[in-house]
């Protein structure tokens, strides 16, 4: 089992992070802000999916006078999930000018490398550490390679380059990363901010950048960790290289709170980030949304696809049905399922989950034996073989979760 490394409890509204809390899983909206309404839609559509923080853009007045409204209307829907604000560039200004906008976020969201140039840099970071202070609200110190402190950088390269063993280019930027998060929060502190209303981020888009940047971030810090591929892309490869980063990480005891920026095809939904985010999770051993479904991929052996409609099938109803069990079976997202197509592996793999089904391969009796906590409980037969079987399943969760 993963040691996570101890780290800072940060209190996010009624989420905590850090600790011994749960990993959390957060996501961000792409609606324009100052949409009220669509704003306020994709906020519970990916509360529903699971995502329990979210975060979203605060750029102009229109979209920090929304804000508050967006929060009202959450509040009642009884979506109680924290509204985290992304500020760059103007952040100063508008925590200060829109009271209510500062208020109704639960966090602040900061790039010390997108707050100003020089002298204001600093400045500036310190009003917006001034406003989480007097508000007692936590922030995030979020640095990312396309947006750090050209200065500091500068001052890295200078120092690299004078050196009688000068090291790689990507050794100084990822040094440059961590030493912008850790010296922000160090001045945040200065300015008033406790340690335990501190988190860090120093998010990259290449997954060996973004594991060393983190294991030298985790070395060097005690604040609680938020990880993340930053523009992970689309499709196939956003999935791939976000699971690839975050499990290296995860299973180094590394992080505490993670998102899977994934870029969405046009018109598709922002809630499969949340899945993505939540499938690495368990799929770990760190934490249990919904039951696992395991089935095995196909030979030669199964030529018909009903096994691969059934474990569709089950896994939708699993997920379906989750939405009622967290009240009423409290645990039944621990559940393993084992929906598989041949005697090779099916009562095997079917006795090794909580319950499972062994269906006919090619050539095999028309028969299908189900097994439950490793013992032979039935054999099915004849055309309703998935309506039976999802109705065993139906009856195991009461039985043993109820």
């Amino acid at each position: 089992m993963t040691t996570r490394k101890k780290t800072l409890q940060v209190q996010v509204g009624h989420i905590e992070i850090g600790g011994d809390s749960p990993i959390v899983v957060q996501s961000m909206t792409n609606t324009d802000t100052a949409n009220v309404e669509a704003t306020t839609r994709q906020i519970m559509e990916l509360a529903d999916a699971g995502s329990e923080i979210v975060r979203i853009t605060v750029n102009n007045e229109l979209a920090a006078r929304a804000v508050p409204v967006i929060h009202g209307r959450l509040q009642a829907q009884g979506y109680q999930v924290p509204l985290v604000g992304d500020f760059h560039y103007n952040g100063h200004s508008l925590l200060k000018e829109f009271d209510d906008c500062a208020a109704a976020l639960d966090k602040y969201r900061i790039n010390p490398g997108n707050v100003g140039q020089g002298d204001k840099r600093d400045a500036r970071f310190c009003e917006m550490v001034e406003q989480a202070c007097i508000r007692q609200k936590p922030i995030r110190i979020g640095v990312n390679w396309g947006s750090l402190d050209q200065q500091l950088l500068a001052a890295k390269l200078d120092e690299n380059a004078a050196s009688s063993h000068p090291q790689p280019l990507s050794l100084v930027t990822r040094e440059a990363l961590v030493d912008s998060a850790i010296n922000s929060a160090k001045l945040a502190q200065r300015e008033g901010l406790k340690p335990n209303q501190i988190i860090l981020s120093a998010k990259v888009s290449a997954v060996p950048e973004l594991v060393g940047v983190y294991e030298m971030l985790a070395s060097r810090s005690t604040l609680p960790l938020h990880l993340g591929l930053t523009e992970a892309g689309m499709g196939d490869k956003g999935v791939v290289s976000s699971t690839a980063g975050l499990a290296l990480l995860l299973h180094q005891g590394i992080g505490d709170t993670i998102r899977v920026s994934l870029t969405p095809r046009p018109g598709e939904t922002r809630t499969r980030e949340v899945k993505i985010a939540q499938e690495v999770l368990q799929s770990l051993g760190l934490r249990s949304f919904a039951p696992q479904v395991t089935a095995c991929p196909g030979c030669g052996r199964t030529t018909s696809d009903y096994f691969q409609h059934l474990a569709a099938d089950v896994q939708t109803h699993l997920r379906e049905k989750m939405n009622s069990w967290k009240s009423e079976f409290p645990g039944a997202e621990t559940l393993s399922v084992a929906v598989m197509g041949c005697v090779v592996n099916g009562p095997g793999e079917s006795k090794q989950a909580d319950i499972g089904i062994s269906l006919p391969g090619t050539g095999e009796n028309p028969v299908a034996p189900v097994f439950q906590d490793g013992k032979k409980f039935c054999t099915l037969r004849g055309e309703n073989i998935s309506t039976q079987f999802i109705d065993i399943v139906e009856k195991y969760v009461q039985r043993r979760f109820g």
